[in-house]
């Protein structure tokens, strides 16, 4: 097998406006060595006296939209630094036949969240400073089902002045598609169970843990008449490397195509790329995300596959509220009087504008008669929200 040793991986955050910048000599480099170690939020790999390897390096049976090859990764725990820093490099020492990958990513947390997951790439910096930092290793194996094998991977993390990037929650009109699939499991090793509320987008940037919801969607009709918050927790549909709602100088993959359009879009609408995908298959319809049945059926009342609006909250700011216990009504009001106007699933992050004082909830954190205002207008009783970060919301 080839022996594959890689270094210096600078990665690439995006993340709210710069607040302070930090000079190049603030302070010294802080390095450290990933704990490879595997646990429970981790995904078809497992670690060896030789190393990290895939549990299981064949390639799925019948692959139809997600990942045409075996893949894994493990999420290290959280490291919190002891000064703060904007710039990450990764070293890695791994073997691996030709076709597999491994790949090292990086989010820092932020006051609104966690960033996205970024791959290493060279000099690129965050607009601003993390204080704690995750490490993610992705292992994908060749068609053939050749593996790879991680035995180290070192981090630096330094300070160099900061930039300024944008801060706007994106938002685009794609093709949604239903997963179902019931007692499968998803990318991030959830097994799938009957009306689940969650939905897959074609990249890992944006794919929240086990558990989590630390990147959550908003998908909308579009007309605007049902709103459905849920976590991401697959990677699909058709592609695994399109994060087509960033610009292209940060997009993985297709940069030539506009923002906002998926490249299973534009292969099948305008035949790009051959009208196939990143594996060589025939794309056979434009989904740019996929919705769990819950999400499909219950939060927005779909019947059939259908274009809906998509904002992809984790790129916005301002305080989040953490649905605790759901699947959760959102309300046209402040009250069960009001009609509902779609659902909020468990662990999804929701965007809280404001609160009003309605009718009193008791639920499973607080009885309470305040009621969250979303982004979009609708209502939420805070009597399910598990905690609120990135700020504090004042009344309406």
């Amino acid at each position: 097998m080839n022996h594959l040793h890689v270094t210096a991986f600078v990665l690439t955050l995006v993340l709210a406006p710069v607040l302070h910048a930090v000079p190049a000599s603030a302070a010294p480099a802080e390095r450290w060595t990933v704990d490879l170690a595997v646990d429970t939020d981790d995904v078809n790999v497992r670690l060896t006296s030789a190393g990290l390897r895939l549990t299981d390096p064949r390639p799925p049976p019948v692959p139809a939209t997600g990942s045409a090859v075996a893949e894994g990764m493990l999420v290290s725990p959280a490291r919190a630094l002891s000064r703060p820093a904007n710039r990450f490099r990764a070293e890695v020492v791994a073997t691996a036949a030709p076709g597999a990958t491994v790949t090292v990513q990086v989010r820092g947390w932020r006051a609104t969240g966690w960033s996205e997951w970024r791959d290493a790439v060279p000099a690129a910096v965050l607009d601003q400073p993390a204080q704690q930092v995750q490490a993610r290793v992705v292992l994908s194996a060749s068609r053939s089902g050749q593996p790879v094998e991680v035995r180290a991977v070192r981090l630096t993390a330094d300070a160099v002045t900061a930039v300024t990037a944008a801060t706007v929650g994106l938002s685009y009109r794609v093709y949604a598609t239903r997963i179902g699939l019931v007692g499968g499991t998803t990318a991030n090793g959830h097994v799938i169970v009957p009306r689940d509320h969650f939905v897959a987008l074609p990249s890992r940037r944006g794919l929240s843990p086990r558990g989590a919801g630390d990147y959550t969607v908003r998908v909308c009709t579009t007309g605007g008449s049902r709103c459905a918050y849920a976590p991401v927790w697959d990677v699909g549909p058709w592609n695994t490397r399109d994060d087509y709602w960033n610009p292209s100088t940060v997009r993985e993959n297709w940069k030539g195509l506009p923002q906002g359009r998926p490249e299973a879009q534009a292969a099948y609408q305008y035949g790009y790329n051959g009208g196939r995908d990143q594996f060589g298959r025939v794309v056979l319809n434009p989904a740019g995300v996929d919705l769990a049945d819950g999400t499909f059926w219950d939060g927005l009342l779909l019947t059939t596959n259908s274009w809906v609006d998509v904002a992809y909250l984790w790129t916005g700011s301002g305080p989040r509220g953490v649905v605790g216990d759901g699947p959760l009504n959102v309300r046209a009001g402040p009250s069960t009087g009001y009609g509902t106007r779609g659902l909020a699933a468990r662990y999804a992050h929701v965007p809280i504008q404001c609160y009003e004082v309605g009718q009193t909830i008791a639920g499973p954190y607080r009885t309470t008669n305040r009621w969250n205002r979303l982004t979009s207008g609708q209502y939420i009783s805070h009597a399910y929200i598990g905690q609120v970060w990135g700020g504090a919301v004042s009344r309406c």
